[in-house]
C-alpha cells in the first residue's frame, strides 16, 4: 500500500508550510536525491576524485529503470542535455526533401515546434492539427495526413492544458501510414502510463527536471532500432564509436546502441541525479503513482467547478486527464502573486494559472488551495 506519509518525509519543503502545486515547471528535490548529489561531489572533490566507475553504474541503473517505466530495452535509451536539442538532432538526421510533410499541434511547447520549423528552409511543409490547446480528435489528426507526411510529433501531456492524448491510437494510425511517431514525454514520464511498444512510438524524449524531480540538463530520449537505421546522423563524438578508448585509431564504426548519439562527456551529476530520483518511482511504481495523480486531479477539477472557476478543458474524460489542471481568471498576475504570498507555488502561463501536483500532495492540500484561489478571486474582483 503507498504510504504517502513516509514518502512526505523526503521533501524538507513540506515542513516550512509550503504547498508546491508546480511540478510541471521545476520538480522539487527529495533529501535521498540531495544525499546522492552530496556523495557525487564528495567523491570529486575527496577520493576517488575520478569516480568513472561508479558513474558508469549510475548510467547502467538509471537507463534500465527508465527503461522499466517505458516499457523499451535499455540499449535504446540515450542522454542528451536537453529536449529541444534531442528533437533537434532528429530533425536534423532525418533525409528529407523539399515538399515532404510533418504533423505538429497548435499549442505545443516550443521545443516541439521549432526544431522542425527550422527545416522550412529545406522545403519540408509543416503541417498543424489546430485545436491542440483543448484537445483534439483522431479525425483532426488523420485529416492532415498526406502521402508525402512522414513525421508526427506530439506531446504526451500538454504543457499548458494538460491535456494527454491517446498515444495507442495516434501510433497505430502513423505505423498503418510509415509516418515516424515521435513523443515528447516531459510531462508524462513517470505520472502518465507509457508503453512505447503498445503505442508504436519511434522516438520518445523527455527530461528529469519536473515530474521526475531531479536535475536540470539530464534528458533523455529513445530510439527504436527501425528510426536509428533511417537516420544520417549528422553529429558525432568520440564516444559515438564502438571501440572509442582506441583513442589513435580513428574508425568511424558507429555504436550499434542508442548511445551513439551521446558524443562525449555526459551531465555524470546529472544522470546521478536522475537514477535516484527514479528509485522512488521504482519502489511504488507508475501505475501506482500514475493512480494517485489522476485521483488528485479529480478532486481538484471538481472543486473548481463547483466554485464556478472556469476550466480550460471543460468536459474531459478521466483518460484525456493528466497532472495539470489550467485555469483562467481576472488579473491571473495578481492572483499568481497573492497564492505565492500565502505559500501557495503554482505557475503562470499564456495568461492562465497552472497548477500541478504530484503523487504525494494531499487532498486536503487541494483543499486548501482552492479555498484560498475562490477567496483571492472573489479579492481581487472587489
Amino acid at each position: 500500500m503507498l504510504n504517502i506519509n513516509h514518502v512526505r518525509k523526503n521533501f524538507p519543503y513540506l515542513g516550512n508550510g509550503i504547498i508546491y502545486f508546480n511540478h510541471a515547471s521545476l520538480g522539487p528535490l527529495s533529501t535521498s536525491v540531495v544525499s546522492r548529489i552530496n556523495e557525487f561531489v564528495y567523491q570529486r572533490s575527496v577520493d576517488p576524485i575520478d569516480n568513472f566507475r561508479s558513474f558508469m553504474e549510475s548510467n547502467r541503473s538509471a537507463k534500465a529503470k527508465l527503461a522499466a517505466i517505458l516499457n523499451c530495452k535499455a540499449d535504446r535509451i540515450a542522454w542528451i542535455n536537453n529536449v529541444s536539442d534531442g528533437l533537434s538532432m532528429l530533425a536534423q538526421s532525418l533525409s528529407l526533401k523539399s515538399g515532404d510533410r510533418i504533423i505538429l499541434f497548435e499549442g505545443e511547447f516550443p521545443s516541439n515546434v521549432y526544431p522542425f520549423l527550422n527545416l522550412q528552409a529545406q522545403g519540408v511543409e509543416i503541417d498543424f492539427v489546430q485545436s491542440c490547446k483543448d484537445g483534439f480528435t483522431f479525425e483532426e489528426i488523420a485529416d492532415q495526413i498526406t502521402p508525402r507526411t512522414k513525421l508526427l510529433s506530439v506531446s504526451a501531456v500538454q504543457f499548458l492544458s494538460g491535456y494527454r492524448c491517446d498515444l495507442d491510437a495516434i501510433g497505430k494510425l502513423c505505423k498503418e501510414n510509415g509516418i515516424i511517431f515521435c513523443v515528447d514525454a516531459i510531462q508524462a514520464t513517470g505520472v502518465v502510463e507509457i508503453d512505447i511498444q503498445k503505442s508504436k512510438i519511434d522516438f520518445l524524449i523527455g527530461g528529469a527536471q519536473k515530474w521526475l524531480m531531479s536535475l536540470q540538463g539530464a534528458s533523455y530520449f529513445y530510439i527504436s532500432e527501425e528510426l536509428q537505421s533511417l537516420l544520417t546522423q549528422r553529429s558525432v563524438g568520440w564516444t559515438s564509436v564502438k571501440d572509442a578508448w582506441n583513442l589513435a585509431d580513428y574508425n568511424l564504426d558507429l555504436k550499434d546502441e542508442a548511445s551513439r548519439f551521446q558524443n562525449g562527456t555526459l551531465n555524470t551529476i546529472g544522470i546521478t541525479a536522475l537514477d535516484e530520483s527514479l528509485s522512488l518511482f521504482t519502489e511504488i511504481g507508475t501505475p501506482n503513482i500514475s493512480q494517485k495523480v489522476i485521483d488528485n486531479t479529480y478532486h481538484l477539477r471538481n472543486l473548481l467547478l463547483y466554485h464556478g472557476v472556469e476550466l480550460i478543458i471543460h468536459n474531459a474524460e478521466i483518460n484525456e486527464l493528466s497532472g495539470i489542471t489550467t485555469i483562467k481568471v481576472e488579473n491571473p498576475e495578481d492572483v499568481n502573486n497573492r497564492l505565492k504570498e500565502a505559500n501557495i507555488i503554482c505557475s503562470m502561463r499564456q495568461g492562465l494559472i497552472r497548477f500541478a501536483p504530484h503523487f504525494y500532495n494531499t487532498k486536503e492540500e487541494i483543499e486548501t488551495v482552492v479555498k484560498k484561489l475562490v477567496d483571492t478571486i472573489d479579492s481581487v474582483k472587489n
